[in-house]
């Protein structure tokens, strides 16, 4: 179904009828295109509400720094929805009264869930339309809802995102660091017994790690994947979207040192990890990679072919290979 810029201002199922006026949470999310004619960014900044929202759980990112983050879809769903449950009613607040959003609020964070989940779920069952949001990025990332939603989709109760900010990916993308396969392992144990067993757990897996960590233990914590992990390459990323966000690239081993002579920084951080580093073959196994492709190759080709399998330069595979095919004769 081709979605129009009326539609982008919340979610709909695919069972929606044509003309009905309702936008609904999609109980299965389905791949969909933008509509090449219209363009919400070039209408006003309330036209995405036009349409009211169907009932249901909206998961809602919110900017993790910089208001001006906020979506548009974000800004209208929050508008619609009977009541927006958060972590912090003050700084939710401060975020709805910038943009002139009076919905009513509510408390949902790990020290209530248990008694504020059935609530929310009773008001779902009853029809109402419901926001989750955490005090910044995504909600669920790190942040309380999980059980929440989890409980929604076995009622069959209907459950969408709002997609947004996310400190993760922001924080990943300005790493350096290769991005095509990553873990966010979110935060790590504060006691170190523990936080070098979690470490350990994670040294081995080929993708970059993504870390939340407290300012006060950042230090410590470098040191530890510095020694658990290895010097890897890495960066620390904080205040994220704010005046004084700040990238901070190097090995975990002078990332360390930096910020136990610094002291501990300000703001909320990031850290970022590169994936293990090969270590170049031995010489014996270099030997015998060059014998398996003299065998099939002449010593150009062979040297070529181990140099792309190993990292080494082909120059010194060359003369090794020559030194094999000269003994060989």
């Amino acid at each position: 179904m081709k979605r129009t810029g009326r539609d982008t201002g919340a979610a709909r199922a695919t069972s929606k009828q044509e003309g009905s006026g309702r936008l609904e949470p999609s109980r299965r999310p389905t791949a969909s295109k933008p509509d090449a004619t219209v363009s919400v960014a070039s209408r006003p900044a309330d036209a995405a509400a036009e349409a009211e929202l169907a009932p249901g759980l909206y998961l809602v990112a919110t900017p993790i720094g910089n208001l001006g983050d906020v979506t548009l879809r974000a800004l209208a769903v929050l508008r619609g929805v009977d009541r927006v449950f958060c972590e912090d009613t003050r700084i939710t607040a401060r975020l709805l009264a910038r943009f002139g959003i009076t919905t009513p609020l509510g408390l949902y964070h790990d020290h209530n869930a248990e008694q504020a989940r059935p609530a929310v779920l009773a008001a779902l069952r009853r029809g109402e339309r419901i926001a989750l949001v955490s005090d910044a990025g995504t909600p669920l990332v790190s942040d309380p809802g999980y059980k929440l939603v989890q409980a929604a989709i076995a009622e069959h109760l209907p459950v969408t995102v709002i997609p947004g900010t996310s400190a993760v990916l922001a924080a990943l993308i300005l790493s350096g660091l290769p991005p095509d396969a990553f873990l966010f392992a979110g935060f790590l144990p504060p006691r170190q017994a523990a936080r070098r067993r979690v470490l350990e757990g994670w040294s081995g897996l080929a993708a970059t790690l993504v870390f939340f960590e407290s300012a006060v233990r950042l230090a410590d914590c470098l040191a530890d994947m510095a020694d658990l992990l290895g010097d890897r390459p890495a960066a620390v990323a904080r205040e994220l979207t704010k005046l004084h966000e700040e990238t901070r690239r190097g090995r975990l081993v002078d990332l360390a040192a930096h910020f136990l002579a610094a002291g501990p920084p300000r703001g909320e951080v990031v850290i970022v990890v590169g994936a293990p580093e090969p270590s170049p073959p031995g010489d014996a196994e270099v030997g015998e990679r060059l014998r398996a492709a003299l065998g099939e190759l002449g010593v150009s080709a062979a040297a070529a072919r181990v140099a792309a399998e190993t990292g080494l330069p082909r120059s010194e595979l060359y003369r090794r290979a020559l030194a094999l095919r000269s003994k060989k004769r």
